[in-house]
C-alpha cells in the first residue's frame, strides 16, 4: 500500500513547483512593475514638502529635518544658493551611511528600489516648486493636509517593497531584526527626540506644528504599507477534505495554520476551523487561495491585531 505523503511533504513538492513555475519570469521584470509607483509616491512626497510644509518654515522629522535645518542655517549664515532648495541633496547625501548598512541585512531588491526612491525625492524636490506664501490661510490646516500627502507618498513607496531612507530605513532594519513594532512609530519617537532639541533653537509653536505634521505623516504612512498592519482571518468551511487547501496556503504564502475541528449548533454538520495569522497585504492573496477551493467558506478578518510570539514581517 502506498504510504501517503505528509502536509510537509506535500508543501515543499508544492513550492518547488511554484518556483520552478516562476523560473520563466525575471524577478527584475516583476520588481520594474513597482518603479512607477515609487515613483509617484517621490511626487506625492514632494509635493506635501514643497507645496504645504516649506512655506510655513516647519520642519519634517527625521533626517529631512536635518537636511531643511542645515540648508536654513547656511542661508542664514550667507550662503547663497540662488533660490535653488539643497534640501533634497543634503538628504541624500545624510542617507549614504543607513543604505550601506542596509546592504549587508537587507535584500538587493530592496537596496535597488531605495535607491530609486531616494534619488527621485532628491531630484523632485529640487523642481517642485515652493510656493512664496502658504497655499491655505489656516496654519493647522497645512499642516495636517502636509502630514497626510507626505505620509501617503512615503507608504506608496514602503508599499511597494522599498524605504524613503531617513528613519524610516533605520525602522525597517529594526523591524527587519526584532519583528515588532512599526515604521512609523519608529519615525515618530525619533522625532519627537528630534523636536525637543529644536525647542532650544526655535519657537515654541513651530516645533508644535511640525510634531503634529510628523503624527498625520506617520498615521498616513500606517496605513498606506500594509505589510506592517498584521490581521488574523477565521475560516469556517465545510470542506471535508482540505489538504489541498492548506498546502497551497503555505506553500504560496508561507504562513502557518492552525486547524480546530467543530460542528453548527443549528444544522449540526462538522465543520473545520482556520485560524491564520498574516499581514493585511497577504489577506487578498489568501481569500483568493479560499475561495478557489470552497467558494462558500465563511471568513472573518480581524486588522491590526497585535502579536507576542514568532510572527515573520515580510516588509519588503
Amino acid at each position: 500500500m502506498k504510504k501517503e505523503k505528509t502536509i510537509e511533504e506535500l508543501v515543499i513538492r508544492e513550492e518547488e513547483r511554484i518556483e520552478k513555475k516562476d523560473q520563466g519570469v525575471s524577478a527584475a521584470k516583476r520588481e520594474s512593475l513597482k518603479v512607477p509607483v515609487i515613483l509617484l509616491g517621490a511626487l506625492v512626497y514632494a509635493v506635501g514638502m514643497n507645496c504645504f510644509l516649506r512655506p510655513l518654515k516647519l520642519y519634517s522629522g527625521g533626517l529631512m529635518g536635518f537636511a531643511q535645518l542645515i540648508q536654513d542655517l547656511l542661508a542664514r549664515a550667507g550662503f547663497n544658493f540662488g533660490g535653488f532648495n539643497i534640501s533634497g541633496i543634503l538628504y541624500y547625501l545624510m542617507n549614504v551611511p543607513g543604505i550601506l548598512l542596509a546592504v549587508k541585512k537587507m535584500r538587493r531588491r530592496f537596496i535597488v528600489k531605495t535607491i530609486i526612491a531616494i534619488t527621485a525625492i532628491m531630484i523632485l524636490l529640487s523642481v517642485v516648486p515652493i510656493p512664496s506664501a502658504p497655499v491655505l490661510d489656516d496654519t493647522m490646516a497645512n499642516t495636517m493636509i502636509a502630514g497626510l500627502i507626505c505620509g501617503s507618498g512615503i507608504g506608496m513607496i514602503l508599499w511597494m517593497g522599498a524605504c524613503d531612507g531617513g528613519m524610516n530605513i533605520i525602522g525597517m532594519l529594526v523591524i527587519a531584526t526584532r519583528g515588532k513594532g512599526s515604521v512609523g512609530q519608529f519615525g515618530l519617537c525619533a522625532n519627537i527626540i528630534l523636536y525637543t532639541i529644536m525647542l532650544f533653537l526655535f519657537d515654541i509653536p513651530t516645533v508644535i506644528y511640525s510634531l503634529i505634521y510628523s503624527v498625520f505623516n506617520s498615521i498616513a504612512a500606517d496605513r498606506i504599507h500594509t505589510q506592517n498592519i498584521s490581521s488574523q482571518v477565521m475560516v469556517i468551511t465545510k470542506l471535508q477534505d482540505t489538504k489541498a487547501m492548506e498546502v497551497e496556503v503555505m506553500s504560496r504564502l508561507h504562513r502557518g495554520m492552525t486547524e480546530i475541528n467543530g460542528s453548527g449548533i443549528f444544522t449540526g454538520d462538522s465543520v473545520k476551523i482556520f485560524m491564520i495569522f498574516v499581514s493585511k497585504y497577504e489577506v487578498n492573496r489568501l481569500k483568493g487561495i479560499l475561495r478557489s477551493h470552497d467558494p462558500q467558506a465563511f471568513i472573518v478578518e480581524t486588522e491590526g491585531v497585535r502579536i507576542d510570539g514568532h510572527f515573520l514581517k515580510k516588509l519588503t
